[in-house]
């Protein structure tokens, strides 16, 4: 067990680790954060901030002796350095899951193995393989980097083989010089509805699972949450929650993790995970007894989990995305709304600056 009063190192000081950091202290820890950047939406409530590359191993030697166990917001962190990080310092989640979860073969691999489905899939490292590839599982589809996509970024719609071309410049082309295969493609899935199932996993094997919420994406970024979901996605959540549990069992996850589903006609089918808190979790902070980020907490300190009960009848977490963040004065004077904003200065569309969770008793 790591108690309370030690210090968590924590890689990435973005929105994530800012809440994170906040659930920390809640609990008695100090937050020391390792980034590239200056600084960023942790800056204001970690204890130190150490600027650094994930790739210099000096300096991550130096940050390993002086945090007590680390741990990392986002999966765009290079496995290596996690591992060196092991060498020296406690780290969860381990780097498997990070090496799974972050290379898009990787993850719909490991989920095939234990019985998931995905949607019809084929590794490019060409515009001829590309070609290849649509003649196999059809259009449309939409090719995805391998590595570094999240919210929408790293991807193309292809609506006709005749787009396969302009895609592959947009995405392919840029990454083939990336050591493994640059990017994959995979056939549009029909849905009804796209959610996601959040768990948090103990070093002992406990498990807490959050309601599941139900996703909605606009210009692929997450818009809101809503708990709970629809009838189609509440029939089709325990099947997601096994798949969910199943891959925590066989990475020996510590911590939370998050599976991305969509809700079809033929069962719920897996679309990535992320080995961390995310964004279709935040509703948990006011909409559960205890929030996701407490319970990454908890986990990796080996701490008893809380319970992830909701508090309200209905829940729903709305992003605030770029200008919608000047709104805070009507947020803030809304019963019933709780407002978290990330302390960023450059509103840009589409950038995430805030987020604001309504409980309905």
């Amino acid at each position: 067990m790591i108690p309370p009063g030690s210090t968590i190192g924590i890689l990435g000081g973005g929105q994530l680790g800012r809440m994170l950091a906040v659930a920390a202290a809640r609990l008695g820890y100090r937050s020391h954060v390792f980034a590239p950047e200056a600084s960023g939406p942790a800056t204001e409530v970690a204890a130190e901030w150490t600027q650094g590359r994930f790739e210099d191993g000096d300096a991550m030697k130096r940050f390993a002796a002086r945090v007590d166990i680390a741990t990392y917001e986002f999966e765009n962190v290079d496995p290596h350095a996690v591992a060196l990080l092991a060498g020296r310092v406690p780290v969860a989640p381990s780097a498997l899951s990070l090496e799974v979860s972050r290379y898009r073969p990787n993850e719909k691999e490991l989920v095939a193995e234990l019985g998931g489905r995905t949607a019809d899939w084929r590794p490019v490292d060409s515009l001829p393989a590309l070609a290849a590839a649509l003649g196999g599982i059809g259009a449309p589809a939409i090719l995805k980097t391998t590595l570094f996509g999240y919210d929408g970024k790293g991807q193309a719609r292809i609506d006709t083989a005749e787009e396969a071309e302009a895609a592959w410049d947009a995405i392919g082309r840029p990454h083939a010089l990336r050591r493994g295969v640059p990017a994959i493609v995979e056939h549009r899935v029909s849905f009804a509805a796209e959610f996601s199932v959040i768990l948090a996993r103990a070093a002992d094997g406990t498990v807490a699972v959050y309601d599941t919420p139900e996703n909605v994406h606009r210009d692929g970024i997450l818009a809101t949450s809503t708990v709970p979901a629809s009838p189609q996605v509440l029939e089709q959540a325990p099947e997601a929650i096994a798949l969910a549990r199943a891959v925590a069992d066989r990475l020996g996850h510590v911590g939370v993790l998050t599976c991305e589903f969509f809700a079809t006609a033929n069962g719920p089918i897996f679309n990535e995970m992320a080995p961390r808190v995310h964004n279709s979790g935040h509703w948990t902070i006011e909409g559960a007894e205890c929030s996701q980020f407490e319970n990454h907490i908890r986990a990796i300190c080996g701490l008893p989990l809380g319970a992830t009960t909701r508090t309200g009848g209905r829940v729903t977490m709305e992003n605030l995305l770029g200008a919608d963040a000047d709104r805070w004065p009507a947020l803030l004077a809304e019963p019933g709304a709780h407002l978290h904003l990330y302390g960023k200065r450059d509103a840009q569309p589409g950038r995430k600056m805030g987020h604001v969770t309504r409980v309905e008793r």
